[in-house]
């Protein structure tokens, strides 16, 4: 499996942090992957993204990355920079500091790119990979761009014939133009709505609006992380989640068993929100394999990995749905790079399918070094 040649352990560089709001989700799932990853097969490179964009080696510390009921984990600025490589026969790791020579840190033969939301899961830092031809975990540049962005998602679902939900989109040059009438056909959907940044996830930003008066603030909230807001239907149903792994030499997609969210409705909670799912352990579970009649749990697992094919997602996605109270199955969104502390619903998943944390992580880089690089 490996690419590192002449024996050597593979060199993989974890990568996290990043300019989006989901900075603090990033750092906990690579606090998840550094303590998990197996160091006997491979040499492990921690790389931050400060939130000014700036990269740097950091500690290879899971504690320091890890979400304490005090402190976010963030990844800081420093004297020194790191770029990774220059052209496509050049995949070395250079430090750069002012009034210094810059530092040859080695070849990277793989990124882990483990960050959340805009400029890390959007398909610019994939771009950045594909020009110099730098294998890398997960989808490649349009895949993450359409699954980022979560109004192209859904007309690519509708187009692959899944089920959608009804929604409604406001685009920053609607919401500065015409309030009103995007109020007003935001409210078309009736009530409760969910308002959500278009272009983000964690929960970050989404609001139940249960009324019309609630609108219009709770779209200024999505609008703190995003210009564009998705406003969506309440769907009256049970949320199911399926993992999907990508297949090894061009074999079909792999589905787990499907798992289903429990929220506790009676505590703080009236939604899968950030706390719920990163800070209050007591505030949601996973029940997988969810309980569900066989036919719709292979339902689910089929249209899981029609969702993956429909965007062209490679390496890992998790895929949302929902089942309703009269037996549909809605499709709500795919994420190509979930949350992934050993906690998380996709490696949960997959442990309750029979893959552990630790293989899965290996599994993920084994699919990344075996498929070619350039347009696939």
């Amino acid at each position: 499996m490996s690419a590192a040649g002449n024996g050597r352990k593979s060199r993989v560089a974890v990568l996290f942090g990043g300019r989006s709001s989901e900075h603090a989700v990033s750092c906990v799932t690579a606090a998840g992957v550094l303590q998990y990853i197996d160091r006997d097969k491979y040499d492990v490179v921690p790389i931050g993204i400060a939130r000014n964009g700036q990269w740097s080696l950091v500690a290879d510390d899971p504690a320091k990355w890890s979400l304490s009921s005090q402190t976010l984990p963030e990844v800081t600025a420093s004297v020194e920079s790191l770029t990774v490589g220059h052209s496509l026969d050049d995949r070395s790791l250079m430090a750069v500091a002012p009034e210094q020579m810059p530092r040859h840190m080695g070849e990277i033969d793989v990124v882990l790119p483990l960050l959340h939301g805009p400029f890390g899961e959007d398909g610019t830092l994939q771009g950045l990979f594909e020009l110099v031809d730098m294998r890398y975990v997960g989808a490649g540049v349009l895949a993450s761009a359409v699954s980022m962005d979560k109004h192209f998602m859904k007309v690519i679902f509708a187009s692959a014939g899944l089920n959608v939900g009804p929604y409604e989109v406001i685009t920053d040059k609607q919401w500065n133009h015409n309030r009103q009438a995007s109020l007003e056909r935001a409210g078309s959907l009736g009530f409760p709505v969910f308002v959500k940044p278009a272009r983000a996830g964690s929960s970050v930003g989404i609001s139940k609006v249960s009324d019309a008066g609630g609108l219009a603030a709770a779209v200024e909230v999505s609008r703190e992380h995003d210009p564009k807001v998705l406003i969506e239907a309440a769907v009256e149903g049970r949320e199911i989640e399926c993992a999907v792994l990508g297949g090894r030499d061009g074999a079909e997609a792999r589905a787990s068993m499907p798992g289903e969210i429990v929220v506790d409705h009676g505590g703080e909670h009236e939604f899968y929100d950030f706390e719920a799912k990163y800070v209050d352990d007591t505030a949601a579970q996973l029940s997988c394999p969810a309980d569900l009649p066989d036919d719709v749990t292979e339902r689910i697992r089929v249209q899981a990995v029609q969702a993956f094919d429909a965007v062209e997602a490679e390496g890992l996605s998790r895929v949302d749905f929902f089942y309703t109270t009269d037996g549909h199955v809605v499709i709500n969104e795919i994420n190509t790079m979930p949350g992934f502390t050993p906690n998380s619903m996709y490696p949960q998943m997959w442990a309750k399918s029979g893959i552990g944390y630790t293989e899965l992580i290996d599994e993920l880089i084994h699919l990344a070094l075996t498929r070619r690089t350039g347009l696939r």
